[in-house]
């Protein structure tokens, strides 16, 4: 996986799941919460920015896992 995620890096990882599928930002191995995703896409200096809309609660301990944050 690449350090920097790309727009194509990331289409490639979601194609093949359920559309209607959640998606969650797994945030701060420290502090671990899950924030719900943003529906605006911002491309500026040639970067898109996808934003945090908000915390939704802890990050479960089988993602934590999952993740290698435990």
């Amino acid at each position: 996986m690449p350090k920097f995620l790309t727009v194509g890096h990331l289409l490639r990882q979601l194609q093949g799941l359920d559309p209607n599928l959640p998606i969650r930002l797994a945030v701060n191995p420290d502090f671990p919460f899950t924030h719900y995703v943003g529906t605006e896409v911002v491309v500026r200096d040639g970067k898109a920015f996808i934003p945090d809309d908000g915390q939704e609660g802890y990050l479960s301990v089988s993602v934590r896992d999952a993740l290698t944050w435990s």
